[in-house]
């Protein structure tokens, strides 16, 4: 699993990611040895965070603080970002979702953005409410975590 991790977290690293950005359109990624165990460990710990995330291993422990405010049929009728705010039809809305998690892309997809036009015409029960600011959480999170380890 850690080589997994190291692996995950290598192919998400911004440093990586700019590199071999041209690379990465033509053909599939190298996976280049790491030059000592510190660089292992720093790539490890990130992969293991995206992880994490993104399969929601953790996601009963999370302090999602996406609204859905609104009452009414929960129908998904239209998806429209505007002030932190997603709309699903004319008066309901998830809130207090920053653009760059709606707009975050993992691989050729916007998964903020598909979820929900995946289910278009349909009714959101409670477990579905949950998931979606479950999937925010993590693409804030991912957000976070990416631009940190840029930073480093």
């Amino acid at each position: 699993i850690e080589l997994f991790d190291y692996i995950y977290g290598l192919l998400n690293s911004p440093n990586f990611i700019n590199k071999y950005q041209e690379f990465l359109r033509v053909d599939f990624p190298r996976v280049p040895y790491p030059k000592n165990l510190n660089e292992f460990t720093i790539m490890k710990n990130l992969g293991k965070r995206l992880r994490e995330l993104h399969t929601m291993e953790h996601s009963s422990n999370w302090t999602v603080e996406v609204g859905y405010p609104i009452m009414g049929s929960n129908v998904v009728e239209k998806v429209e970002y505007k002030n932190n705010r997603v709309y699903i039809n004319e008066s309901q809305y998830f809130d207090n979702i920053h653009e760059s998690a709606f707009n975050y892309y993992i691989g050729g997809y916007q998964p903020a953005q598909k979820w929900l036009k995946d289910r278009k015409s349909q009714k959101l029960a409670f477990e579905d409410i949950r998931h979606y600011q479950e999937i925010i959480y993590s693409l804030s999170e991912t957000y976070k975590t990416i631009s940190q380890a840029h930073k480093e």
